[in-house]
């Protein structure tokens, strides 16, 4: 019988939340191995130093903290925006697109550290695991994978509150504040809670990125967004790096209000959740782009993009990101977005964000067709000729349906045949020879 040799390193992709303060040491005390913390700096608010300093004092041996601001801003969030992905209509995935950069930055130090063996915080009930795994499994098969939520017998928060006081462990949440939360540059995610009751509107006190509507300022802020061949470049005619373009944006459109959803998802394993995201910079620069694309593509790239745009979030989503189908469709997305470059105004105003101006050098708007004054180039008779062909076929359905092959006329009643003309041979029903010597 074959056995696994024993785990002598693993290391766990640590925030310091509740789930990865409870596992270093449980790591430890169950497979008796080193546990090197891994710490992806995202953009997220927080002491790093504070969370290297506790997963050292809970036991790990080593923490890395590994900056990855910039690398999920140009490699990763600006991608998917141009790509349009979005999940069921409203989930702008801020957590989805972070996992299988942090799992990579994670095998990567494993690797580096001469570990053979990965860790996760993620639940048995959740979609994360399956992003991490499936991006462990991609890029570096050969190291074993440890989730302890699928192994060990604490079932539930309250369980884990308690294992981390009998070992003197400090914990950011605690029974009475009970959210899952998590933040990095593009959004933030609150679920748990009062938020497990669908019915129950979120707490005001949930919002770290977005002021509530009502107490934004009256007055309306407008900010111009530039694109080069689909991606954000400039703020107000200020030429940013990626992840510092979405950081000042966060600040403006958050502070209006922006970027708020409430709404119930499916998960990957089956079940539906609730959570209640921010997501403002990601907001309006989907509400900037979207109104570039519709001047600047023509209607049947346009439309085929639609549906690229909801398999592209369903990648995502579904922890599919290093595969070869979303690396083929950044591929079309290189092409079809050449010409989208240019900038757009969009007003933001108590939660609300909307494009009221835009300007491209490759602007398929030509003022001179689309005036309802005179003009010299179009010649509004041709229009009648394009209507006939382009009505054609729905014209030639109709005159069958209409006609006395057509359904109408098969279902029209008859009137009985007098006793002469049901007796008639066959040969005297009318048009039998036309049809016999056609």
């Amino acid at each position: 019988m074959r056995t696994e040799k024993p785990i002598q390193r693993i290391a766990l992709a640590y925030s310091g939340g509740l789930d990865t303060s409870v596992m270093i040491p449980w790591l430890r005390d169950n497979y008796g191995c080193e546990v090197l913390a891994v710490v992806a700096d995202i953009g997220q608010e927080e002491d790093f130093e504070a969370v290297r300093e506790k997963a050292l004092r809970t036991g790990a041996v080593a923490c890395e903290v590994v900056d990855l601001k910039a690398e999920f801003a140009s490699g990763y969030l600006f991608p998917a925006l141009r790509a349009g992905a979005i999940y069921e209509g409203r989930y702008l995935l801020g957590t989805a697109l972070a996992r299988p950069l942090i799992a990579k930055a994670q095998v990567e130090t494993a690797l580096a550290h001469g570990c053979d063996a990965l860790a996760h915080g993620c639940t048995g009930k959740g979609n994360d695991q399956v992003r991490f795994e499936v991006t462990y499994r991609t890029l570096a098969p050969q190291l074993r994978v440890v989730a302890p939520w699928r192994e060990w017998d604490l079932r539930s928060r309250e369980d884990e509150f308690a294992y981390a006081e009998a070992r003197g462990i400090s914990l950011p949440v605690t029974p009475e504040n009970p959210y899952s939360i998590d933040q990095n540059l593009w959004h933030t995610s609150t679920e748990g809670g009062v938020l497990e009751d669908p019915a129950m509107a979120p707490p005001d006190d949930i919002y770290r990125m977005t002021t509530d509507p009502a107490d934004a300022p009256d007055e309306p802020r407008v900010v111009e967004i530039s694109f080069e061949r689909g991606f954000p470049t400039a703020l107000d005619g200020a030429r940013l790096e990626p992840w510092h373009l979405i950081e000042t944006l966060n600040e403006i459109a958050g502070s209006h209000g922006v970027g708020r959803v409430d709404l119930v998802e499916s998960r990957l394993v089956g079940m539906k959740s609730r959570g209640v995201y921010e997501t403002p910079a990601g907001t309006v620069l989907r509400a900037a782009l979207r109104d570039l694309e519709s001047l600047t593509l023509d209607h049947a790239t346009a439309a085929y993009k639609e549906g690229l745009s909801t398999r592209y979030g369903e990648l995502v989503y579904q922890g599919h990101w290093f595969t070869a189908l979303r690396e083929s469709l950044d591929t079309f997305l290189d092409a079809s977005h050449q010409t989208v470059t240019g900038t757009v105004s969009v007003k933001l105003f108590k939660g609300t964000c909307m494009p009221v101006a835009r300007v491209s050098p490759f602007s398929l708007y030509q003022e001179d067709l689309a005036t309802f004054g005179e003009d010299a180039v179009y010649d509004q008779k041709d229009a009648a000729g394009f209507i006939r062909l382009w009505g054609l076929s729905a014209e030639v359905r109709a005159r069958v349906l209409a006609g006395p092959a057509g359904p109408a006329a098969a279902h029209a009643p008859s009137a009985s045949p007098t006793a002469s003309e049901s007796m008639a041979p066959e040969s005297t029903a009318p048009g039998r020879e036309a049809v016999l010597s056609g």
